[in-house]
């Protein structure tokens, strides 16, 4: 697949976190008392239900191969997922969608370590006023234990954007997805049975419908980040905190307070910044010889 324009690739992020919006807020619905393990696996076998119709006709060896970093996401989206389900049920939906934006920060010198990406002044720059906002939001004076969860969703997060970069091209964004979840359920089979608490179906409904949301996420950011370089991209994540602002508010009373107000402002005025610079440099930039002989 040829690689998208730039614009493109970060308006599919764009919609892609709103979406997923409210997959978190589904979760904010559950009890407090939830078993979170079992919980966890209901979203992963509802997550293969919905995605094996789409992947019945492919080929065995297009859905074993690249199994090993297929694995390896597999596993590290479980954790995010467990500790995501901890930080939405005791946080604000606001406040916890701020701190997953940190995601699109840790991915910039991940990305510069591992797949030696150069960073441009202006994506160093919207990190910075962007890590500045998630400060302002999560106060570090009041730092608890479900911030540290929310912490490490942005992590595995990050780390998952990344390594989209090893998956083979040959894959549908639905083999891929299906993949994702199908690996990482005998691990969340074992820590459900661990947990050792009844089985209780009752969530299934509310994890099929946050499975549905996410894999739309997930599946734009499949196709995001195949197509470009994560540094100019990543920013376009936080536009879903927007939409936690709003669902937070409509949904539970979530009331943002001014730090959340002037949070807000420094994730999201940078990414509205760097668009315009990306999409101002993309049109600067000259067609490339090879390109002007085939036109």
């Amino acid at each position: 697949m040829p690689n998208m324009s730039v614009g493109l690739a970060m308006t599919l992020l764009i919609v892609g976190n709103i979406i997923a919006v409210f997959s978190d807020a589904l979760i904010k619905t559950l009890d407090e008392d939830i078993a979170v393990f079992q919980f966890v696996f209901f979203r992963q076998l509802t997550a293969v239900l919905i995605l094996l119709p789409f992947c019945l006709k492919a080929s065995k060896s297009n859905l074993i191969e690249g199994l090993k970093w297929h694995a390896l996401r597999g596993h590290i989206w479980l954790i995010g997922a467990i500790f995501m389900v901890v930080a939405i049920s005791t946080m604000p939906l606001a406040t916890a969608n701020a701190i997953f934006y940190a995601a699109p920060l840790i991915m910039l010198p991940m990305a510069m370590i591992f797949f030696r990406e150069s960073l441009s002044k202006h994506s160093i720059a919207a990190g910075i006023l962007g890590f500045i906002g998630v400060l302002v939001v999560i106060r570090p004076t009041e730092i608890s234990w479900a911030a540290i969860a929310a912490i490490i969703v942005a992590i595995t997060l990050a780390a998952n954007n990344l390594l989209i970069r090893k998956l083979p091209k040959n894959q549908t964004v639905a083999q891929t997805l299906l993949l994702t979840n199908l690996v990482g359920m005998p691990a969340s089979l074992g820590l459900a049975l661990w947990e050792g608490l009844p089985w209780d179906w009752a969530p299934l409904l509310t994890a099929a419908g946050s499975s549905a949301f996410i894999l739309i996420y997930a599946g734009m950011c499949v196709v995001a980040y195949r197509s470009g370089d994560a540094n100019k991209i990543a920013s376009a994540e936080y536009s879903g905190l927007l939409g936690a602002v709003g669902v937070g508010l409509i949904w539970f009373d979530e009331v943002p307070d001014l730090g959340m107000v002037i949070g807000t402002l420094f994730i999201i005025l940078p990414l509205i910044w760097l668009a315009k610079v990306e999409k101002k440099a993309a049109k600067n930039k000259p067609v490339e010889p090879e390109r002007l002989a085939t036109e």
